[in-house]
């Protein structure tokens, strides 16, 4: 995707100066910075401390960390531990662990010699698989746009979504926002409504700035002005991402997520769910109980960042003595998607685009 005139993927290596390089993304929209990380130790923290977020990026992410860690000390013995410790940065997305089972299993019959090469090879295969996969989405959920499209006469499909599933969630291109860029590059008239995503306000900052680099219109919400613009027919259809896909289609997604479904079923909005089949876990069958949802640090509710005279600023805005609680992620039943958009396919059932 483009940065002003510029394409960048979230994640590359540099053959210059041997470090893997990362879009810091605390910093947008205010600033555009680049991060250069030169250790396994140090992608454990970009994964952890969110300077990179999103179920694509992170499993490659933390395949490149595990090259890092091989580069470093290529014995098997280090490999397991060092997996073990990428894996333990965030663990509700699955794209992580798939990642880095890859890597092991690429790297278990190799020898330490050669370990290291192979290591970066499998790190630019994981990297490269999860943007063409990315790509397909778009092409494969263009068509749910064009038929509201023609619908409506050639007028503008409005898509609600929530979070960040575009771009910056991945290594190119995204998931929910993928088919909204082919729809667009196409010609089609669409907009977005963009929920703002509290408490970490992943829409406002990341959504709204990748679709303004990409001169798609779009119009910034609050989360819970949903509902009501639903109700009021000003949304033709609902796109969202996932961390994890359940055998029976449930989905793990930001907190939130399972309250735009509602809304969506119940003003007969068609609710459609993108992601990369390494999304996908068939070994989940109660999700509810299964899914691990993360819990976060309750300081990203108590506090709101912001940017002012030039720099980034924290603030309260809650009283000194309020206790908060921080899920990252809810459950949003099969039930109320209307479809899964994969690289495969569309389907009502995810299992048969896997």
């Amino acid at each position: 995707m483009l940065v002003g005139e510029r394409h960048y993927r979230t994640i590359w290596y540099d053959e210059d100066d041997k470090m893997v390089k990362i879009i810091d993304q605390r910093l947008l929209p205010f600033e555009f910075k680049i991060e250069s990380i030169a250790t396994m130790e140090e992608m454990y923290v970009a994964i952890k401390e969110m300077h990179l977020r999103g179920a694509g990026l992170i499993g490659a992410a933390a395949a490149w960390g595990l090259y890092l860690s091989v580069r470093q000390l290529p014995q098997w013995n280090k490999i397991t531990s060092s997996a073990a410790y990428l894996a333990s940065s965030r663990p509700t997305a699955i794209n992580l662990q798939a990642a880095l089972d890859l890597m092991s299993k690429g790297l278990k019959n190799v020898g330490s010699e050669s370990r290291a090469e192979e290591a970066k090879y499998i790190a630019q295969q994981i990297s490269d698989q999860d943007a063409n996969a990315c790509r397909q989405i778009g092409e494969n959920g263009f068509p749910l746009i064009e038929a509201i499209s023609k619908k409506k006469n050639g007028d503008t499909v409005n898509i609600l979504t929530h979070c960040n599933a575009g771009w910056l969630a991945f290594v190119d291109y995204g998931s929910a926002l993928s088919p909204i860029y082919e729809a667009f590059n196409r010609g089609l008239k669409v907009h977005v409504y963009v929920d703002e995503t509290r408490p970490r306000n992943q829409g406002a900052r990341l959504t709204a700035w990748e679709l303004g680099q990409q001169g798609i219109p779009h119009t910034l919400i609050v989360d819970n002005a949903g509902g009501h613009l639903m109700q009021h027919q000003k949304v033709d259809m609902v796109i969202v991402g996932a961390d994890r896909v359940s055998k029976n289609g449930d989905v793990a997604n930001k907190i939130g997520t399972y309250l735009k479904a509602l809304a969506a079923n119940d003003n007969e909005v068609p609710f459609y769910v993108a992601f990369p089949s390494t999304t996908y876990d068939s070994s989940i069958e109660n999700s509810l109980l299964e899914i691990p949802i993360e819990k976060r640090n309750a300081d990203e509710v108590l506090f709101m960042q912001g940017w002012h005279q030039g720099k980034e600023v924290n603030f309260r805005i809650a009283p000194e003595n309020t206790k908060a609680l921080n899920y990252g992620f809810d459950i949003t039943p099969a039930r109320l998607v209307s479809a899964y958009i994969t690289e495969k396919g569309v389907s009502d059932k995810p299992g048969a685009i896997i």
